[in-house]
């Protein structure tokens, strides 16, 4: 990726935190607003959080999913469901929901019983949808499509059959996929297999138009994409030799980091990790086939704890907790070079927070890749000279106000902050912060830093409090379900924010982020 030599900016908003009536942000006007919204801001990003299915048992968390490829059908649309004529008018309406946070186990329950009328309406109405249907699922079935969908379908089934949760639990031919067995079960489960299929061509359908709309409002859309799979996923269970698991199908090791800024005993995170060795062996053919889909899907990839893909922190299976690890060397240059092979060019980002050694700052700097900084680090011990600050920060990088993974700007102030680090922040600004300017503060030293793209939390573009923070890391519940009330994305807001863009030189147009 070539060096980013200009200036633009964006927003941080993941799809469940849009306005919505049905109880969770989706795909329809929700998702079409906020790119009206962004670009009557002057924004020119619009960054989300992983696309790709969540579920409750592993807290909600699109870092926990069980498809690196699939997509997360909460998200569908009920409305754009509703104008292809495959959902009456009184299913919109039962939808309805006065919630301001999200209830997954409402949200899933009440789309489940949609899903089901929507999927025998595509099937007895023989709807025109039928050939891009066919289409898609000739494009991607080999690719991941068909193991996705049986996978889902054999879980529930595995589940509501035999009170079996993993599926390292499976009969042995399904669990060490037979051919034959295989065969016998997806006769058996047919139709809830194509269901599957058919729910994931309408998400791929539904996300494709807005990315269509976005990149016609001059809008790019940055994914997310985490390193590791969940073990409780169809990659694992399709592709067992590429990761690290002992002869009963359990990993040996799992991920994680180590003690950090946000956790005292480091992040025990329990993903399988890869056998890097069988990965190279085999041309990393798992990690081609995930590029060439995310890029696909969107403009610039941010690559979850980078550092991983550099050297990983190993942990022993069976630990209580991420201390006892130790850091285990992959293979990036050579999956980097691999992959400049496969694709003309890798607009890829670097998340480079926590434990950085002098390693993953070569990989970075010899490939290209932008990095990101966070002005809440910015203003701790090692201020004056932290790499945080806005003074400090170089032009190849991604500022944020904060991540997913913080505190808002106004939580921050009020619940996390020191007595040294709000007097650093006062001593920078030149006068006092407060609650009420401190969200706008870190906006416009992110706005005015020399990175080449800032990106600011939406939680951050409205000064809320701690209540509306995304996530808690090493706290498993109560976090994604943050929502925004339609009335917040004023006109005012779209104001102000272009202001703020256009003085310090994030005009979109004539200010574009090159790559």
């Amino acid at each position: 990726m070539k060096i980013l030599n200009e200036r633009a900016g964006g927003i941080l908003m993941h799809i469940t935190s849009l306005p919505s009536e049905y109880g969770i942000g989706d795909l329809g006007r929700p998702a079409l607003d906020f790119v009206e919204f962004l670009r009557n801001s002057c924004q020119s990003f619009w960054q989300v959080l992983p696309l790709n299915p969540t579920s409750v048992s592993r807290g909600n968390s699109p870092y926990a999913s069980s498809s690196a490829f699939a997509g997360n059908t909460l998200l569908i649309s009920p409305a754009l469901l509703y104008e292809e004529g495959l959902l009456m008018k009184k299913n919109i309406e039962e939808l309805k929901t006065c919630k301001n946070t999200v209830d997954y186990n409402h949200v899933i329950e009440s789309k489940g019983k949609i899903f089901n009328s929507v999927f025998k309406a595509f099937r007895s109405n023989k709807s025109k949808l039928m050939h891009q249907y066919e289409d898609f699922c000739q494009q991607n079935g080999n690719k991941w499509l068909d193991d996705f969908a049986d996978f889902t379908v054999f879980k529930k089934y595995f589940h509501k059959k035999f009170n079996i949760s993993s599926w390292n639990e499976w009969p042995g031919g399904i669990k060490t996929r037979d051919v034959h067995e295989l065969a016998v079960l997806k006769t058996e489960l047919t139709e809830e297999i194509q269901k599957e299929k058919f729910l994931q061509f309408i998400f791929f359908k539904q996300w494709k138009n807005v990315k269509f709309h976005a990149s016609r409002s001059g809008i790019r859309i940055i994914g997310d994409l985490p390193i590791y799979v969940d073990y409780e996923s169809a990659d694992v269970w399709s592709n067992p030799s590429i990761f690290k698991l002992g002869r009963d199908g359990q990993p040996d090791f799992v991920s994680g980091v180590p003690p950090d800024y946000f956790s005292r005993d480091g992040q025990l995170w329990n993903n399988p990790v890869f056998d890097w060795e069988e990965l190279k062996s085999r041309d990393f053919y798992w990690w081609n086939m995930r590029m060439a889909h995310n890029l696909e899907l969107f403009d610039f990839i941010r690559i979850d704890h980078f550092r991983g893909l550099v050297a990983y922190w190993e942990i022993p299976k069976g630990s209580k907790t991420a201390k006892n690890g130790k850091w285990v060397r992959g293979q990036p240059e050579e999956l980097f070079q691999n992959l400049y092979r496969k694709f003309k060019e890798l607009p890829l980002i670097a998340e480079d927070l926590g434990v950085i050694t002098s390693d993953v700052t070569e990989i970075m700097e010899k490939f290209g890749f932008p990095g990101v900084r966070v002005l809440q680090f910015a203003f701790g011990k090692d201020f004056p000279h932290s790499e945080h600050l806005p003074r400090n920060i170089s032009r190849n990088c991604l500022v944020y106000t904060g991540t997913h993974d913080n505190n808002t700007a106004r939580g921050w102030l009020e619940e996390d902050t020191s007595n040294t680090e709000r007097k650093n922040l006062s001593e920078y600004l030149g006068k006092e912060v407060t609650a009420n300017s401190v969200s706008m503060d870190l906006i416009k030293l992110a706005m005015g830093s020399r990175a080449a793209i800032s990106i600011i939390p939406m939680q951050d573009v409205l000064k809320l409090d701690s209540r509306a923070r995304m996530n808690h890391p090493s706290i498993p519940e109560g976090n994604w379900i943050w929502r925004a009330d339609r009335d917040m994305l004023s006109e005012a807001l779209e104001e102000e924010l272009c202001s703020i863009a256009c003085a310090h030189g994030r005009k979109p147009g004539r200010n574009n982020v090159n790559y």
